[in-house]
Parts: structure tokens; sequence; C-alpha cells
């Protein structure tokens, strides 16, 4: 199929990677706020597996061609949008200039996070009967979009044109080929179910971090309520696993859109409101435990903090829990000596360089070096299996903070070293 791809999204980039992988012909016009050149040189797409190496194979095969601006009377079977929930009105002037110059068939796949009732409005933009729109949502995880692209367990596809509905799943049918993994239903009900299915995993995590809170005031190890809960099988263990808080840019804002499409309906969501609440609370948990650990005396004390991400696998720190964190050291006088294999440069560009900050990027225990305590932040795998005998000899309060839970209360106890977790500690 002949594809004219718009977006400098995560999505866009996978979807040209993949479907160009593939035999599909793809041209692929980037938004003007991201263009190729920055692209190409972005440290999350380079160090998303297999993306930026599928584009490179692509582009020199000829199966996608990237252009700077919009192919004038070329036709296409497909418009794909991966666009930002900012740039919608991007997407209707590209889908309208489109139409204007298509005259065959065409169906526009919005794999966009926008508001709910927008596909139809796309939809309203197309000059012919023969032209659809429809929604796939984006489920793409970062760190894994190739393989959740490629090896998908699930597309939902809000369509109410069968034609249209076929020729999407000849698109992805390469990616198809185990099992159908198509669930259709209408556009609207798509679009809200992609905002609902995040809407849930957020207040899974944010009432297991509850829960931890309260293990945390009875002495309680979270670990056993946790087993227990996953146990059942009406929960199960999903996202049951209690933190310092959760980021990330789609997750955050697909949250942020359900609010707003509830606060659109009238509809105002106590409960949404009071997850969101709980995880901005949660990114201070560290914080508090170190407070309470050292009765509020801060000032002039040196942290080292492992992992800035906001999750392990990407180069984002957006909305991630180290900025509460850090500005909530800061604010007492804490110098931090931080380490992170991928995030630094974004995390430089975002605070800068402050004078109570040293980030280091080879040896985590060079964060280490003159600390008082270490903060376990983001779970990456470098950080699993630490030298504990190193770190009692390096940190002089011998103070281990795991946001993350990854570590085992009573091994590090027998160290020598004092273990505080998100409802976990290794002494009652």
């Amino acid at each position: 199929m002949r594809i004219l791809l718009h977006g400098s999204e995560l999505a866009a980039a996978t979807a040209a990677a993949a479907l160009s992988s593939v035999g599909h012909q793809v041209t692929w016009l980037p938004h003007p706020d991201a263009p190729w050149q920055q692209l190409a040189e972005a440290d999350w797409l380079a160090r998303e597996p297999q993306v930026g190496e599928q584009l490179e194979i692509s582009r020199r095969s000829g199966a996608l061609r990237v252009v700077e601006m919009l192919p004038a009377e070329e036709e296409v079977d497909i418009v794909w949008l991966a666009l930002a929930p900012d740039q919608r009105e991007a997407a209707e002037r590209f889908v309208d200039t489109v139409a204007g110059q298509q005259h065959a068939p065409l169906v526009v796949v919005n794999n966009s996070t926008f508001p709910v009732g927008q596909t139809e409005s796309l939809e309203g933009l197309l000059r012919h009967a023969s032209q659809v729109a429809v929604v796939l949502p984006d489920m793409l995880e970062e760190g894994r979009a190739w393989q959740v692209f490629t090896r998908p367990t699930r597309w939902l596809l809000g369509c109410e044109d069968d034609w249209a509905g076929d020729q999407v799943r000849e698109l992805l049918r390469a990616f198809n080929r185990r099992a159908e993994v198509f669930q259709r239903m209408p556009r609207r009900a798509a679009e809200l179910t992609k905002l609902a299915i995040n809407g849930m995993l957020a207040t899974r995590i944010s009432y297991m971090n509850e829960v931890a809170g309260l293990a945390d005031s009875l002495g309680v190890d979270v670990e056993h309520v946790r087993q227990g809960m996953g146990a059942d099988t009406r929960i199960g263990y999903e996202y049951l696993y209690p933190g310092c808080g959760f980021g990330g840019p789609n997750f955050s804002r697909d949250l942020m859109r359900l609010a707003d499409v509830q606060h659109e309906t009238g509809r105002e969501s106590q409960l949404l409101e009071q997850v969101l609440d709980i995880n901005e609370h949660k990114k201070e948990t560290l914080f508090r435990k170190l407070w309470t650990h050292f009765h509020g005396q801060l000032q002039g004390r040196t942290v080292a903090i492992w992992g800035a991400a906001f999750k392990p696998g990407t180069t984002r720190i957006d909305h991630a829990p180290v900025l509460t964190l850090l500005r909530a050291l800061w604010a007492q006088g804490v110098h931090v000596r931080l380490h992170d294999p991928a995030a630094l440069p974004a995390l430089r560009q975002v605070v800068g360089n402050h004078p109570l900050l040293t980030l280091l990027d080879q040896d985590p225990y060079e964060a280490c070096e003159g600390a008082d305590a270490l903060m376990l932040v983001t779970e990456w795998k470098c950080y699993w299996n630490p030298d504990w005998r190193r770190l009692g000899e390096t940190l002089s309060a011998q103070l281990v903070l795991d946001g993350r839970n990854i570590y085992d209360p009573v091994y590090v106890a027998a160290r020598g070293l004092v273990y505080r977790g998100i409802g976990r500690r290794a002494d009652p």
C-alpha cells in the first residue's frame, strides 16, 4: 500500500519503520516542531530497540521516503496520523490538504491521542464517500515500541465502515498472523477505551501505593499483601507493584486527557483526581523517608540517586518522580550526585547546571562517593545486583532508600546497611 504518514512522536517513527519493512511504500512527513534532522539525533529514538536501525534500512532501500513538505498531487491509500495531543489543528490542516488533492478511495488512520470524537471531525474534512477516517489508538510502550507494534497482543480499531476495516487489516496483515488481534468497535468507543485503560492502570498503581503507605504505618511488609491480592483471580498481579510514583509523556498525557474529557461532559471525577494527587504525593516518598531518618537535619548532606528516566529503557524524564524529588532535596540544601545510563541529557536540559547537582553516567558507585544515603529511583538492570560491601563502605549513613522495591530487605540488612523501601523494611 501507499502510505502517507504525519507526525514526530514515537508512534510515527515506529509505524514508519515497521510498515516500510513489510513491503509498503511509506512517505513520512514529520511535524515541523521536530523535523527529521532533529529526530535523527534524538536520544530517545536512538535508544529505541530496532526502530532507528530499521528506519535507515528502509530509507536506503527506498521503501521509506522522509520529506519536509507535503508532496503535491500524490495519490495514496492510507493517511496515518501519529501526532501529539496538542497538534489537533495540524491534523485537521493535513487531512484537509490531502483530501483536496486525493480522488481515489482513502482511509485516514488516526493513531494520535485526541479528544473523543476527533476522528469523526477528521472524517468531516474528507471529500468523497469512499474516503473514511478510523481510529487505531497508540498502544506503544517506550523501550518496547517495535515489539508491541510488530507482535501485538491486540489492536483497538474504531471503525463503523466494513471496507475501511478490511483495508486496515490488510495494512497490518504482516503483524497479525499468529491470531486475530483486532478488537473492532465504534470510533468514539475506541478513543475512550484507550484513555480508560490508562486510567485503570494508574488507579491500580495509586491504590497499591496507598496500601504500601498503610503497611508502613502498621509495620506490615507490603510484599505479603501484594502476593495475597495478586493471587485473587479477580485482581491478578499486573500493576500491583508499589513505588515512588509513575511518569512518562504518554501515560501522564492520557490521564490529563481523560480528566479533560470528563470535565467537558460536566462529569467531574473525584476518583481520577485522587489518583493524580496520590501519584504526585508518592513522588516525595523517598524524601520523606530521608527526612524521617535524619530527623529533619538535611542541610549540607549529600544523597546519591540511581536513575532519572521515568522508567528503564528510555531517555525521557517527562513527569518523572526524580524531578519532584530533586526540588524537595534542593529546598533543604541537599547536594545530589545522580547517575543514569541514558537520561542525563534530558535531565540537564530541564534543570540546567544546578549548584547542588552532580551528574554521572559512567560508574554508578561514583555517585555514592561522599554520600550519606542512596536513593533508587529508576530500576535500570545495572542497579539490581550492587556490590553491597562497597556501598556499605561508601555511604556514610549506610542508608538505602529503595523506590522500586527491587532489593530484598533482609538480605540488604544482613550486609550491614539500613534498608527502607515502599511499604517494606528489614526491621519492625
